[in-house]
């Protein structure tokens, strides 16, 4: 049986997931990008062979995706972002759906048909009042870490709001909250209902929703957040954070057939 491999190449963290020729995930690694993003590659990339307990050798075809795809120089080709979370998430998911990523730096929305062909995409990159960039500033700002931004948030008692979309404002807006005296976990809260704001307003949300990213993986607040706010179900699939290598990995396998509008064939779509 053959094996696969993707590389998502994230501004904020680097993702890498092996699979067979069924589509099973054999492996995965996360890690920080930092300042060097072929080194990251790598590392990931040893990373989830070690889990899937294969060898570079065992693999027959590695496809980048991701901000700094271009520098993962191992892989034999590459994909766009939208394209890899589309077809990591038609994989899982039948069609029509709406996809939301949220991740460390971006935000996006991407629409599949019933066949799983992407039909259209939203971006969010020029603010980052709606990503996961947003939650790491509340939590320094709160002196806890990311990561406890969830446990604390579950604490709430009072439901406040943070006006501003803005990341600035919106943490400027948290000192004066602070000043006044207003607790951790209600501050926590209303950063949580922030971000789904932020993500609501970057489209209209109807039929099937699917949330992948690594804000969804280790925010699950988030979530039920949205699903409140839309009055539906928010799906979410297997290894959210990873959605992005999986879609670049399915392409290796299938020789990177297009699954959107921007052209079919081999080669950076």
């Amino acid at each position: 049986m053959s094996r696969y491999a993707g590389i998502d190449s994230g501004s904020w963290t680097t993702k890498a997931v092996v699979i067979d020729d069924d589509g099973r995930v054999l492996g995965t690694a996360v890690t920080r990008s930092g300042a060097d993003l072929a080194v990251a590659a790598g590392r990931v990339y040893t990373g989830a062979l070690t889990t899937a307990g294969l060898a570079p050798g065992d693999v027959s075809a590695v496809w980048a995706t991701g901000f700094g795809r271009h520098t993962v120089t191992f892989a034999h080709g590459s994909r766009t972002e939208l394209d890899c979370h589309g077809r990591g998430v038609a994989f899982y998911v039948a069609g029509p759906v709406v996809v939301v990523d949220i991740g460390g730096q971006d935000a996006k929305v991407i629409r599949l048909d019933a066949s799983g062909q992407r039909i259209g995409h939203r971006m969010n990159r020029k603010c980052a009042a709606g990503t996961g960039s947003f939650l790491d500033e509340i939590a320094l700002r709160l002196g806890v870490d990311t990561g406890d931004l969830d446990q604390l948030a579950a604490q709430s008692g009072e439901a406040l709001e943070l006006s501003s979309f803005c990341t600035v404002f919106a943490g400027t807006e948290l000192l004066a909250l602070i000043r006044t005296g207003k607790q951790p976990a209600d501050l926590a809260m209303a950063a949580y209902r922030s971000l789904v704001k932020r993500v609501q307003a970057m489209d209209v949300f109807q039929g099937t929703l699917v949330a992948t990213g690594g804000v969804v993986a280790y925010h699950p607040r988030v979530v039920a957040l949205l699903q409140k706010a839309l009055g539906s179900e928010v799906i979410v699939p297997p290894h959210p954070q990873e959605m992005g290598a999986f879609g670049a990995a399915l392409a290796a396998r299938d020789g990177a057939v297009s699954v959107g509008p921007d052209g079919g064939g081999r080669g950076d779509r």
